[in-house]
C-alpha cells in the first residue's frame, strides 16, 4: 500500500525532480517507508511505499522492468500475484523481486493492457512504456485505491498530472483551485462528491473500472470493467449458500498473504464477524498465531457495539483490542478532516480514524468487512424503499402525482418528527422509484437548500439537480428488478465515493493497509447472478435483508449477532454539535466571511444552528456538512485569494 503521483510534459514543461519529491511528500503518510522518483524527457513518477510484500530495497519504487522498457508507480495489492508470477516465470520472465509490483510489469510486457482482465486486487497504478512513448493509468475495479488527475482544459494538446490524493496536485501551484458550484450541492446531497467529479474545476476522479493512455497525441479514457445484472441463475438456495461460502473463504485467505503483521476490524456487525471467523478458521489451519482483531466504542449505548464485538471475540479466542471514544473528537476533528483534501461528511470518518489508529499500533494490514451491504442488500434504507414500493403500487399514480406534493409541503411545515417523516414519504411516493430512492436517501432537502443558498450560487447552478447521478445510475444498469437496480446505483454512488473513501484515508492516516474480501470482484460477480430474492428476502413476514450472506455465516456466527438490529458504523451526532463539538461549531458555522458563506446566506445558517442548539429541531446532518465543509475550506481554501466559484458543465 502506497502513495503515487507523477505527470506528464509531452507539450509543456510541468516541473522537475524537486516537484516530484514535493507531490511525494505531500502524501508521505500513505508510505512512511520508502520514496522516490523517476523522470526522463516526458513523465516524472513518484513514488510513497509501504512495504507489505518483499520488504527488501529491491520493491522501492518507481520500479524498472529487467529489460528497462517499462517502469511503474503502484499503489495497491494484487492478491493473485502468486500465481500469475507462476505462469509469467515458466514463460521465461526473469523475475528480479518477489514483489506483486514486478508483476504488472511482467504482466504488461506480455499482455498490455489487458493485463487488468487477469488481475485480481486493489490498485491505482501509472505505467510508463518508453518504447511507445506511452503512459498508462488505470484504477482497480470497485474503486478501492484513489486516483486523482488534472487536464487543463485550456491547452489543445494536454499533459496530465496525477496522484494518489489531491493534496499532491495541489503542490504545484499552476493548478487553480476554482470551485465547482455543482459539486458543493452534490457534496451536501450526497456528504461526498461522486466520481469523475470533484470539488475543483479540471481535476478529476478517474472511475473505478477505467484506464487512461497518455501520449503526444493526446489522452483517452477506456472502461475495462462493469457490474452486470443480465444473467440470474436458476439454482437452489443450498447450492448459492455453498458457493458464496467458498468463494469468500477463498477471497479471505488471499488477502492473508503478508510479510508484516495482520489483524482485523471487529465491529460485531454480521459482515466484519463472519470475515474474522473465516480469519481464525484459515490461522487454525495454517497454526498460525491467534488473530488480532480492534473495536471502537462509544459512551452511548445506542451506538456502542463492542459487547458484540467481544461474543466473536472469545468465540474465535483473537487477541481483542478495545477503544471508546470520549472527548477525543472536540480535540481531534481538525487534523481527522484533513486527510480529505474536498469536503467529505460522512461522520463515521471519526470511528474509523480511532479503529485505524488503534489498529495501527498493533499490524500494519487489517481486515475488513466492507462492501456486504451494497453487494447482498443489507442497509436499512433497502427495507425503507421495499416498503415505499409497495405503497407507490398500491397507490395509484394519478393520486400520488397530483395530491402528494402538496400535502408533503403542508406537513414539512409542522414541528413534528411524525409529520417531518410523513412529509418525506409522500414526496418519495410522488415520484418514479428512482427518485424516489434518491429523495430518501439524500441528505439535505430541496427545501432546505432553497432557504440557504443565495442568488449567485443559484444563478450559477442553473436547473442542475444532484438527483441526476442516482437516477442516471439507476437506469443505466441492465438488470431487470428494482433491487439489481439500486444495488448498482450504490456500488457506483456511495460505495466508491463514501465508504471506500473514508476507509481508504483514514486508514492512510495512520500508514495502515485495509483489505476487504467481500468486494472481491468475482464475487461481486457472482453475487450480481444471485435472484434478488436471495439477497433481500420477501417471503417471510419480516423481509430479511443480507439473506444469503447471513446463511453462508450462519455456520460460524451465533444467532446473537446474525440477527440483531443493524446498528452500523454510526456516532451520536445530534449530541456530538450540542456538547462536545458546540463550541467549534459555533466558530466555525458563525464566525467565517468566507467558505460557506460564498454559497449560503449567513442568516439562514444562523437560523439553522440556533433551531438545532435549543433543540427545536434536529439539523445534525445539514450543520455537521456545514461543519465538514468549512473546516475543508479553511485547511485547503482560506489562503487562496484568487479561488472561483464556477459551474461545469
Amino acid at each position: 500500500m502506497c502513495g503515487i503521483a507523477g505527470f506528464s510534459q509531452f507539450h509543456s514543461s510541468i516541473g522537475n525532480i524537486d516537484t516530484l519529491k514535493n507531490m511525494g511528500q505531500a502524501i508521505y503518510h500513505r508510505g512512511p517507508d520508502a520514496g522516490a522518483e523517476y523522470i526522463d524527457e516526458h513523465i516524472g513518477l513518484s513514488h510513497r511505499r509501504l512495504a507489505i510484500i518483499d520488504l527488501t530495497d529491491a520493491g522501492i519504487q518507481p520500479m524498472q522492468s529487467y529489460d528497462e522498457q517499462y517502469v511503474i508507480a503502484f499503489n495497491g495489492e494484487i492478491y493473485n500475484f502468486l500465481e500469475i508470477r507462476a505462469e509469467l516465470a515458466a514463460k521465461g520472465y526473469p523475475f528480479k523481486t518477489h514483489t506483486d509490483t514486478e508483476v504488472i510489469l511482467a504482466l504488461y510486457h506480455y499482455e498490455g493492457t489487458e493485463l487488468l482482465k487477469k488481475i485480481n486486487g486493489m490498485f491505482a497504478f501509472a505505467l510508463w512504456d518508453k518504447q511507445k512513448q506511452q503512459l498508462f493509468i488505470a484504477r482497480d475495479r470497485i474503486g478501492k485505491k484513489p486516483l486523482y488527475y488534472y487536464l487543463d482544459q485550456r491547452q489543445p494538446n494536454k499533459d496530465i498530472v496525477f496522484a494518489s490524493e489531491l493534496k499532491a496536485l495541489l503542490t504545484i501551484k499552476d493548478i487553480p483551485q476554482e470551485i465547482r458550484v455543482d459539486a458543493v450541492y452534490d457534496f451536501f446531497a450526497y456528504q461526498y462528491i461522486p466520481d469523475p467529479k470533484t470539488i475543483y474545476q479540471n481535476i478529476h476522479k478517474l472511475e473505478p473500472g477505467h484506464y487512461l493512455t497518455v501520449n503526444k497525441e493526446g489522452i483517452n479514457k477506456h472502461q475495462y470493467w462493469d457490474i452486470s445484472f443480465t444473467k440470474t441463475i436458476d439454482d437452489s438456495e443450498q447450492n448459492l449458500k455453498k458457493q458464496v461460502q467458498d468463494l469468500i473463504s477463498h477471497c479471505t485467505e488471499q488477502r492473508m498473504i503478508s510479510d508484516v503483521p495482520l489483524g482485523a476490524f471487529l465491529s460485531g456487525g454480521v459482515d466484519s464477524s463472519g470475515i474474522v471467523a473465516l480469519m481464525a478458521k484459515t490461522a487454525k489451519k495454517n497454526n498460525a498465531e491467534p488473530i488480532t482483531t480492534c473495536s471502537i466504542g462509544f459512551d452511548d449505548e445506542k451506538f456502542d457495539e463492542t459487547k458484540f464485538a467481544k461474543i466473536v471475540a472469545e468465540q474465535y479466542h483473537t487477541n481483542h483490542h478495545e477503544l471508546t471514544v470520549h472527548q477525543d473528537v472536540a480535540n481531534s476533528l481538525e487534523h481527522i478532516v484533513s486527510f480529505f483534501d474536498e469536503p467529505f461528511a460522512d461522520p463515521s470518518l471519526v470511528p474509523t480514524f480511532f479503529v485505524s489508529q488503534l489498529a495501527r499500533e498493533k499490524v500494519t494490514v487489517a481486515i475488513a468487512g466492507d462492501g456486504g451491504d451494497e453487494v447482498f442488500a443489507g442497509y436499512e434504507k433497502y427495507s425503507i424503499d421495499h416498503i415505499e414500493n409497495k405503497l407507490r403500487n398500491k397507490i395509484p399514480k394519478v393520486l400520488r402525482k397530483k395530491f402528494f406534493p402538496s400535502l408533503a409541503k403542508t406537513l414539512s411545515h409542522i414541528n413534528i418528527s411524525a409529520c417531518q417523516k410523513a412529509s418525506s414519504l409522500l414526496n418519495s411516493l410522488s415520484v418514479e422509484p428512482a427518485m424516489g430512492f434518491y429523495i430518501t436517501n439524500s441528505f439535505i432537502k430541496d427545501a432546505t437548500w432553497l432557504a440557504l443558498v443565495n442568488d449567485e450560487t443559484a444563478a450559477a447552478l442553473n436547473d442542475y439537480h444532484p438527483s441526476k447521478i442516482t437516477t442516471d445510475f439507476y437506469h443505466q444498469c441492465d438488470g431487470q428488478d428494482h433491487l439489481s437496480r439500486i444495488l448498482y446505483t450504490d456500488m457506483k454512488t456511495y460505495l466508491p465515493g463514501d465508504i471506500l473513501v473514508k476507509v481508504d484515508r483514514m486508514s492512510m492516516a495512520n500508514s495502515l493497509e485495509v483489505r476487504a474480501p467481500l468486494l472481491d470482484h468475482r464475487l461481486i460477480e457472482f453475487a450480481a447472478t444471485i435472484p434478488s430474492k436471495f439477497k433481500f428476502n420477501t417471503a417471510k413476514n419480516k423481509p430479511e435483508k443480507k439473506y444469503l450472506l447471513k446463511e453462508a455465516f450462519k455456520d460460524y456466527l451465533p444467532d446473537d449477532i446474525l440477527y440483531r438490529k443493524k446498528m452500523g458504523f454510526s456516532v451520536p451526532l445530534a449530541s456530538w454539535l450540542r456538547n462536545e463539538l458546540r463550541a467549534i461549531t459555533e466558530e466555525r458555522l458563525l464566525n467565517r466571511d468566507n467558505g460557506l458563506c460564498r454559497f449560503f446566506k449567513k442568516e439562514q445558517i444562523a437560523k439553522l444552528w440556533q433551531e438545532h442548539k435549543s433543540e427545536q429541531k434536529d439539523h445534525a446532518t445539514v450543520l455537521w456538512s456545514m461543519l465538514m465543509f468549512q473546516m475543508w475550506w479553511d485547511k485547503y481554501m482560506s489562503n487562496n485569494s484568487t479561488a472561483t466559484t464556477e459551474i461545469k458543465e
